[in-house]
């Protein structure tokens, strides 16, 4: 049995669904909205790459290793972008959050914190993780910055350690977050953010 169960996580309008081939022109759409595959530090698919993308997180699931979601607006089921678990390690109770990527339109909106709460709290509170952690391109700023407001603890950076779209080979910065520090990110999130759980 796979340490991450297919589940549906709900909160502030957002549910994040098990990604599946459902989403596959919901997804196009959402990277459509500012081109974010031309971005060289994320991993957004291009249209003709979209079922790839879904095929190949499916595969990872199936794997044990990525469990993928569709982020969706409640209300009218657009798909708006898409965040998995991945790198999950049964063994310690660790699991990345990654693969995250919304369509232009909703960035620095609630988006983002509502799906991070959402996740988090499954993992420290329903899988009963010990760690939780990120990494991030060492070029890619905004998402440092939007994993350390989640009170994210840097980790350090892994030199030449994965290679970007371009073919360049980028350094890792690495966060993590222990199960003791979760219940005092959680409020502040939640006090910062105005969101409720």
């Amino acid at each position: 049995m796979s340490f991450v169960q297919p589940v549906t996580l709900r909160s502030n309008g957002i549910a994040l669904l098990p990604l599946s081939l459902d989403h596959e022109d919901g997804l196009r759409a959402a990277a459509a909205d500012g081109e974010l595959w031309r971005l060289r530090v994320t991993s957004v698919p291009e249209p003709f790459e979209t079922r790839g993308y879904i095929e190949t997180a499916l595969t990872m699931r199936s794997e044990g290793h990525r469990f993928a979601f569709a982020v969706t607006e409640e209300a009218t089921g657009r798909v708006l972008g898409s965040t998995s678990f991945h790198d999950i390690l049964p063994a310690v109770k660790r699991v990345e959050i990654g693969y995250t990527w919304y369509a232009k339109s909703v960035q620095r909106s609630h988006v983002n914190t509502t799906c991070k709460l959402l996740m988090m709290g499954h993992a420290f509170d329903t899988l009963g993780c010990h760690v939780v952690g990120w990494r991030t391109d060492n070029y890619n700023v905004a998402s440092q910055q939007a994993i350390e407001r989640l009170g994210a603890k840097k980790d350090g950076v892994i030199r030449g350690h994965a290679l970007r779209r371009d073919g360049t080979i980028r350094d890792t910065v690495m966060y993590s977050m222990r199960s003791g520090e979760w219940p005092e990110a959680r409020a502040q999130l939640v006090y910062l953010s105005g969101l409720h759980t």
